[in-house]
């Protein structure tokens, strides 16, 4: 019986150890084993119980001591398909997850930028049309001063709404590569000069300047690196206290010219300062601009940060929550050939 029973084994390719069993069917008493030795029955597979007596008195049954291996080894494809199945399943479902999430937060920058570009357009287009209706009325005709005033008020309203259409529009050019740099020796003093100028002048907090400039000289375009200053220069007098300090400096090393930009204002969170660069993203931005703090698109890091890239340069951050922040230009220095 264990030659047949190995031979039928063979015949239905299972590779696995048995056992023949005479055993006593009423009792369950093993009456002789086919095999001597001490066996994991555990996982093991029995058959029915054959009598081979006619009073039921003795029974022969087969124990399949380790069957397993040789189901897994049949169903090795259909496992392995199965696998894949699953796999790829859980892959689908964290696409799925990851593609929510990501429509849910372009919604909710839609939402914020929408808040954002009617809270800051608002007051500019009041003033221009207060104004315009002012003078429409014609009771400012024989106050000159007065109206050149409001004419200037209109003028300064209108140019910063072309200013941010501007920035929108730039912006998608950065991104898309389609806007060339153009590049020159770029004299800082001036730049800087006229900026502190500008700022002094449009802004009611109080503001000093420092500047120590090491490196008088970059190789920049110098349209897009003064407005990148100057959207630095713009934020650090937002998010500041009433007195406001800022210096500029710059300086070299082996391979770049670095412009610094420090303020005392009330500084970035380490959480913040990692999506500070981002398109529409502010540190913060709806929850200060709803509480009638600064307002504005989050445009302006973004626009500094393509304007670095277009530069194939970088821009930094080193910033502590209610000290200071401090941003640095790197711009890459230019290569002179010589023959």
């Amino acid at each position: 019986m264990d030659s047949i029973a190995s031979t039928l084994l063979l015949e239905h390719k299972i590779s696995s150890d048995f056992i023949l069993n005479l055993i006593n069917p009423k009792t369950g008493e093993v009456l002789q084993q086919s095999k001597e030795g001490n066996f994991c029955l555990w996982n093991a597979i029995h058959s029915k119980e054959i009598p081979i007596r006619t009073d039921l008195s003795q029974a022969v049954q087969m124990i399949l001591v380790n069957p397993h291996w040789s189901i897994f080894a049949r169903m090795g494809i259909l496992l392995l398909t199965t696998a894949v199945m699953v796999v790829s399943a859980f892959i689908g479902l964290f696409y799925q997850i990851k593609i929510i999430i990501t429509e849910r937060k372009i919604a909710r920058l839609k939402e914020d930028f929408s808040y954002a570009m009617i809270h800051d357009m608002k007051t500019p287009i009041s003033s221009a049309i207060m104004c315009a209706s002012r003078l429409h009325s014609g009771k400012l005709d024989d106050k000159p001063e007065i109206k050149n005033h409001y004419f200037t008020i209109v003028e300064n309203e209108l140019e910063h709404l072309l200013a941010l259409s501007n920035k929108v529009l730039t912006l998608a050019k950065l991104e898309q590569h389609k806007l060339e740099m153009n590049k020159k020796e770029v004299s800082l003093s001036p730049m800087i000069g006229d900026l502190i100028e500008k700022f002094t002048i449009k802004t009611e907090k109080t503001i000093h300047f420092t500047t120590d400039l090491k490196t008088e000289k970059v190789y920049a375009d110098e349209e897009f690196l003064k407005e990148a200053i100057s959207n630095l220069i713009d934020n650090a007098i937002k998010y500041s206290k009433e007195s406001v300090k800022i210096n500029i400096s710059s300086s070299s090393d082996a391979n770049h010219d670095i412009i610094n930009i420090y303020d005392n204002g009330i500084g970035i969170s380490q959480k913040d300062q990692k999506k500070i660069f981002e398109k529409f993203e502010r540190a913060s931005a709806i929850k200060r601009t709803r509480k009638g703090g600064p307002s504005g698109f989050g445009l302006g890091l973004n626009y500094v940060y393509q304007v670095m890239e277009a530069h194939e340069g970088r821009v930094y951050i080193n910033s502590i929550e209610g000290e200071f922040s401090e941003f640095s230009l790197l711009i890459p220095k230019i290569i002179k050939s010589y023959d």
